[in-house]
């Protein structure tokens, strides 16, 4: 059954993979301010991490809201169930404090694999209580987390959009309770 899941994941992963690709082919033909330079400059890529999917920019409701430590507050805006066999969670990562913030190391989890590949959001799982199941992030071939990856730190009112799969719970399970190291659980709805 897992053979299963990495198959799907896999074939899910790569048309994630192409669709980013063509979405930052398309973003990159236009913009700029006539100078040569793009109007997004990646200046705090290694401080924010991944870039954000396309399914990441298009969710604005919030569907939960999960508190952690210090101040971050991880608001989950979208939760979809894919043809792939997966649940892609969206949201934004925001530090409400007064200080900037480096990100706890548990939010990555504590499987080595998951660990070795550095800083993420590999720790999430998603429970579905119907069920009786614990739903953990999907992992490449090559063990890195299907995850925003990368994060260290966010500045004081930064904000960092952030995503994350997980193999699909039964269609008939609509209702799943997301939960992330070192933050309050939330329950959100998973539409598609």
């Amino acid at each position: 059954m897992s053979v299963r899941f990495t198959t799907r994941a896999r074939s899910g992963a790569v048309a994630l993979v192409v669709a980013a690709g063509l979405a930052l082919g398309v973003a990159g033909c236009g913009g700029g301010d006539g100078d040569g330079k793009p109007e997004n400059t990646a200046s705090t890529s290694q401080e924010r991490g991944s870039e954000p999917s396309a399914q990441e920019n298009e969710a604005t409701e919030t569907l939960a809201e999960l508190r952690g430590a210090d101040g971050l507050l991880l608001q989950v805006t979208s939760a979809e169930r894919d043809d792939g066999g997966f649940v892609t969670v969206n949201g934004t990562l925001k530090n409400e404090s007064d200080k900037s913030l480096n990100l706890p190391a548990q939010l990555s989890g504590n499987e080595t694999e998951v660990i070795r590949n550095g800083r993420s959001l590999g720790g999430a799982t998603l429970v579905d209580s119907k069920g009786k199941k614990r739903y953990y992030v999907l992992r490449d071939t090559d063990g890195r987390p299907l995850t925003t990856t990368g994060i260290t730190g966010i500045k004081s009112g930064e904000s960092v959009p952030v995503f994350m799969q997980f193999p699909a719970p039964p269609t008939d399970t609509v209702e799943v309770s997301l939960q992330l190291p070192m933050f309050a659980s939330g329950t959100i709805q998973i539409s598609g």
